[in-house]
């Protein structure tokens, strides 16, 4: 069924009012009427109203007194104004206020069609922002666990969830960063807007302005069309800023003025253009140290760090293995319509004894191959240690024999050189989303990829 909001038409003229309703009417759409402001501000507490058309000069209670009450009670209603005074002033009043658009008495009535089918379109959109994010809000993994480290992240997520200060999220990679900085946006006020995140590792420096203010059309060679940034694009939601740690420095002196200001300027444009928007960022270095050695901004360091959210790793938290196990058994069991049914005591005892320095993105990946390769009804505790080969070629549980220096080194290169080489295959050679996924820059990977000759 197509999307049409409700309005409501607000004039103290009575042929006025008819004339408006006949014209919505024939349009399809439905809609009530109002004498006045504060009939209308009544009706609109108890209806069910998107779009509201309404007169400025009406008696109890003008257009510009009930327009400031309505947008307090509905900040997304969509108000239309008219006026028999033509005064630009007056206009901008209007907007300034909150409203959508205004008309001049007398108006033409295409153009009143135009102007509310516009806004019927918006709301149109709106819903469907509001529909994808309670979407992406059921298919978000939750934050799994019952140990006391996971209580205490949960907890300190619902207290600053309310709040709109800079979080600085912190651990090792694959400990769920970004699952914690979605869990702060939808419980707080800016759920229905935009989240967007930045990966500062895997972006090039060259690009990474671009990305994150935008750029105007003719800035420079090939900016053929302006281009909005990931700030603006974020307006009124969030901005997750992932592995701010690997930033570079002239990038974090722009970053500290935006934090300042609230502001930022796109490449090539005369003017700043304001925004409103949470950061929260997470790194797995220790910024204070890199701070000390002069490779982090300590007046930056103070603006992210106003609130620290620190996730232990997996090893310092097996009680929490088990659920996430199940998790993910369960997610790519139905994913890939396996039979396999429940993960066996044998099999919880095994997982919690292993040390995952991947953390919980390495088991998600284990347990997700897992379910591929088995074949009965319940996973088999060899169908995970086949599934750990990929990862290291050996089990966790075995120790290569020989010198214990020269076989660290060795096993350690093979590790290495494996998980990239599967980074590679799983992201499709993406070298961008590879890095991402192993938690360093690309330059670091592309390093490594020399090293191992996989370039």
């Amino acid at each position: 069924m197509e999307f049409s909001p409700k309005i409501l038409v607000v004039d103290d003229e009575e042929g006025m009012r008819f004339f408006l309703s006949e014209a919505l009417k024939k349009e399809g759409y439905a809609f009530e009427t109002a004498s006045d402001g504060r009939e209308a501000v009544e009706k609109l507490r108890s209806g069910e109203f998107r779009i509201v058309l309404m007169d400025i000069k009406m008696p109890r209670l003008d257009g510009l007194l009930a327009l400031e009450a309505m947008k307090a009670f509905d900040p997304d209603l969509l108000v239309i104004l008219m006026t028999a005074f033509g005064s630009k002033k007056v206009a901008l009043e209007t907007l300034k206020k909150g409203a959508y658009d205004y008309f001049t008495k007398p108006f033409d009535l295409d153009e009143m069609r135009i102007v509310i089918k516009r806004a019927a379109e918006r709301c149109r959109l709106q819903e469907e922002v509001k529909r994808l994010h309670r979407r992406l809000d059921e298919e978000t993994p939750v934050i799994l666990g019952m140990s006391p480290a996971v209580r205490k992240v949960l907890d300190r997520v619902r207290k600053v969830a309310d709040s709109d200060v800079t979080v600085l999220i912190t651990g090792e990679s694959g400990t769920g960063k970004e699952l914690v900085a979605r869990a702060i946006h939808r419980q707080s006020p800016r759920r229905d807007h935009p989240f967007l995140t930045v990966n500062c590792a895997s972006i090039p420096e060259s690009l990474l302005e671009t990305e994150l203010f935008g750029h105007e059309k003719g800035a420079f060679t090939g900016a053929h069309q302006q281009r909005l940034g990931k700030f603006e694009l974020a307006h009124e939601g969030s901005l997750f800023l992932d592995e701010v740690g690997e930033m570079p420095m002239g990038m974090q002196a722009k970053i500290l003025r935006v934090l300042q200001e609230r502001e930022i300027e796109r490449i090539g444009g005369a003017k700043p253009v304001p925004v409103n928007i949470r950061i929260i960022a997470a790194t797995n270095k220790d910024l204070a140290q890199a701070v000390a050695a002069g490779s982090f901004r300590e007046d930056l360091f103070f603006r992210l760090n106003v609130v620290n959210i620190h996730l232990p790793p997996l090893r310092e938290r097996p009680e929490d293995i088990p659920a996430l196990a199940d998790y993910f058994f369960r997610v790519y069991g139905e994913k890939f319509k396996r039979k396999a049914t429940r993960l066996g005591d044998q099999i919880r005892a095994w997982l919690v004894r292993q040390r995952w320095p991947g953390n919980v993105r390495e088991l998600e990946n284990v347990i997700q191959r897992a379910v591929v390769l088995t074949d009965g009804d319940v996973l088999d505790l060899n169908d995970l240690r086949d599934a750990m080969q990929p990862v290291g070629g050996i089990g966790q549980e075995q120790i290569p024999a020989g010198d214990l220096r020269s076989q660290r080194e060795r096993v350690s290169s093979d590790i290495e050189k494996k998980l990239i080489e599967q980074a590679l295959a799983e992201e499709k050679d993406h070298r961008s989303a590879a890095a991402k996924r192993l938690g360093i820059s690309r330059k670091h990977l592309y390093n490594k990829m020399k090293k191992y000759g996989l370039v």
